[in-house]
């Protein structure tokens, strides 16, 4: 547990590869493509802000980038593979949710 908490810090910083999901503002899809929902995840970079009150959560702000997972640039498009890492701030969500519970 002590090495949790030790590794918070930098897993807070994945949470900025969530910004590689407003790329998709600049350059964004064009309008027959299909995946709208998908693109709907750049909106999960707000799950970052959540580092701020929970050390190492903010890791999940790195679901941002799973919003360009069917953009058309291939380049891009890779991009959206680094969305995966925002699994890394779901134990320190789950280790605050739980002290709250149980007091």
């Amino acid at each position: 547990m002590e090495t949790m908490h030790a590794m918070a810090p930098l897993a807070g910083l994945l949470g900025l590869l969530g910004l590689f999901g407003l790329v998709g503002l600049r350059y964004p899809l064009c309008t027959d493509q299909s995946g709208a929902i998908t693109r709907r995840f750049a909106l999960a970079g707000i799950l970052g802000l959540c580092g701020f009150w929970i050390p190492g959560a903010g890791a999940m702000g790195a679901f941002g980038a799973l919003g360009l997972w069917n953009h058309q640039h291939r380049r891009l498009r890779q991009l959206a593979w680094l969305g995966c890492l925002g699994t890394v701030g779901v134990p320190y969500l789950i280790s605050a949710v739980a002290a709250l519970i149980t007091g």
